[in-house]
């Protein structure tokens, strides 16, 4: 699993090459960024179908917290450390990792909006449409377009 981690990685440094090209102040506003009716609805089909218990977030992914943790939570410019598992909504296990750590700026757009939802110590689960994950990109082990559900541990942030 952890050549898979090597994935999620090169993502995150792609994602954020951009910025660090510039060396700009982070910016700690998490995105707003709405996922489409479609893919909001599919997604709502496959927890109801599942009979997952979890909230809807208004930007088109859905969440469970198991743990809220303590302290402050992170903002878009936190470091954070993680223990996580992706999985496919088939159940198959993509990747995973344990006490890693990533500028959440750097990370899909799911995690950024999911991660802040608890402090360190927490634990949440996301499931997230395509477009607040990989999109129409598919990735190894990752179909395009696919939801996923990440079980996320927050270790530390800051």
């Amino acid at each position: 699993m952890k050549r898979y981690g090597f994935i999620l990685v090169a993502w995150a440094l792609l994602a954020g090459s951009c910025q660090q090209a510039e060396q700009a102040p982070c910016d700690p506003t998490i995105p707003t960024l709405k996922a489409p009716d479609s893919e909001i609805a599919a997604l709502k089909k496959y927890i109801d179908s599942s009979g997952i218990s979890a909230m809807a977030d208004g930007r088109g992914f859905y969440y469970s917290i198991q743990a809220p943790g303590t302290g402050t939570k992170p903002t878009l410019c936190s470091a954070v450390t993680v223990n996580y598992v992706g999985k496919l909504t088939n159940g198959t296990t993509f990747d995973s990792s344990s006490n890693i750590t990533f500028g959440l700026n750097q990370l899909i757009v799911g995690w950024q909006e999911g991660i802040p939802l608890i402090a360190p110590g927490g634990s949440i689960t996301l499931y997230l449409p395509p477009s607040l994950a990989y999109g129409a990109q598919a990735l190894n082990g990752i179909p395009a377009n696919s939801i996923l559900v990440f079980t996320i541990d927050l270790i530390q942030s800051n």
